[in-house]
């Protein structure tokens, strides 16, 4: 009888049928490693694409360098990768203004509310973690003190241009958000000049006086489109049903935007195979640069190190308990194209695919968070100036106390 058991055991272990007809679901054949490894290459094509782009673009370069190209064949061969700046540029505008409208009118107001302000204090106190980062590492390395004289760049002017005062930059600030116009919103923005006026002072006598002047400067006015998206999404749902249809027409227009950008993510690995062979192509004198900048540009390239893989990794897995390197890994196509672009802009469209589908994030989360946080939230332009601004203290002899440290961060 014991036997028996056994027997009926050994076929029920074994995946054969049991008593009650069902198979054991714990028992399944071993995946053969030839369809694993196809599984994981299919899964990972397009950042496994990527990655190859990258390095292949690094030899390209290094290799073209030997030979001497004139300027306009080295425009020429980074003409690949301009293709791919000028198509991310040109969805930015549709992509950010329907997924904002859509994403602030598909939340209800008050959690609308709560997100944007959770968001706000997560991009202020990252930011001020990467200024501190900055900081600490700039008095840590001092890139300032250099024995061989002030490091110098040429091609550059000594021609600094005028400071503004900083009520101006302030009001400046406050002006994009209300942009006047929307159309030239999107590729113009607001700036003060200064201009000398002369006038009769009362005793008599000419003054001159710096006047500050309203003028357009190139470049997008993002914040400006932020603000006014997410105000007309609030609007249409609070209208209810009559605003349906046009809520409807968003949340189409950005279904059909993220098909546009899943077309460009198949061109991003050779556009930035382009990309970085163009940069390495177009430094002068490389050994130069480092040998006059070299502190400076391995303290900003180590704090960003510690900040984008040890602080924010950090915290991302605190709040939910994952591997946040998995993350990393599901967005890398989008950070060798921030990468290969230095723009956080054209970068928006291609993270806003990848945290949906590689890593899960929901559209109405993502949709609504990213083209903020791609405005807003600066963390490595934060800790490169802090580090520049110790930097420039250095090289001119300034000792800085306590309080400027502080007005730095």
């Amino acid at each position: 009888m014991a036997e028996k058991i056994d027997m009926e055991e050994a076929k029920a272990s074994n995946g054969e049928a049991l008593a009650n007809g069902l198979s054991n679901p714990k028992i399944s054949s071993p995946e053969p490693l030839s369809q694993r490894v196809k599984r994981i290459v299919k899964n990972n094509l397009l950042v496994i694409l990527t990655v190859a782009g990258v390095i292949v673009g690094v030899f390209i370069g290094l290799t073209v360098r030997n030979a001497t190209l004139t300027r306009t064949q080295m425009i020429y061969v980074g003409f690949p990768g301009e293709v791919l700046i000028r198509l991310l540029k040109m969805i930015i505008i549709p992509l950010v203004v329907c997924s904002l409208v859509s994403g602030a009118a598909s939340i209800d107001p008050k959690a609308l509310g709560k997100l944007g302000g959770w968001a706000m204090l997560f991009f202020l106190v990252t930011t001020l973690i990467a200024s501190s980062i900055g900081v600490v590492m700039a008095f840590i390395v001092n890139p300032g003190v250099v024995e061989r004289g002030k490091p110098t760049i040429q091609g550059l002017s000594d021609d600094v241009p005028a400071a503004k005062d900083v009520i101006d930059s302030f009001l400046d600030l406050i002006r994009n958000i209300f942009p006047s116009n929307l159309v030239s919103a999107a590729f113009q923005s607001y700036g003060t000049t200064y201009k000398p006026i002369t006038s009769n002072g009362t005793d008599g006598n000419l003054t001159v006086e710096t006047v500050p002047f309203p003028s357009d400067q190139d470049g997008m006015n993002i914040l400006g489109l932020v603000v006014f998206a997410i105000v007309f999404g609030v609007a249409l749902r609070k209208l209810g049903e009559e605003g349906e249809i046009l809520i409807r027409f968003f949340n189409s227009f950005n279904e059909a935007t993220m098909v546009i950008v899943s077309w460009i993510m198949w061109y991003a690995p050779i556009g930035i195979m382009f990309l970085v062979a163009g940069k390495i192509v177009e430094m002068e004198n490389v050994g130069m640069l480092f040998a006059s900048l070299g502190k400076y540009i391995a303290c900003c390239i180590i704090g960003h190190a510690i900040h984008g893989l040890l602080i924010m990794p950090a915290i991302y897995f605190v709040f939910t308990r994952k591997n946040p390197y998995t993350f990393l890994w599901g967005i890398f196509t989008a950070l060798a194209t921030a990468f290969g672009t230095s723009s956080s802009s054209a970068t928006l469209p291609l993270m806003m695919k990848c945290v949906e589908e590689n890593n899960g994030v929901s559209k109405q989360i993502s949709r609504f968070i990213l083209p903020i946080g791609a405005t807003v939230n600066m963390d490595g332009a934060a800790l490169f100036q802090c580090v520049a601004a110790v930097f420039i203290a250095q090289l001119n002899n300034v000792s800085l106390n306590f309080v400027q440290v502080i007005t730095i961060l």
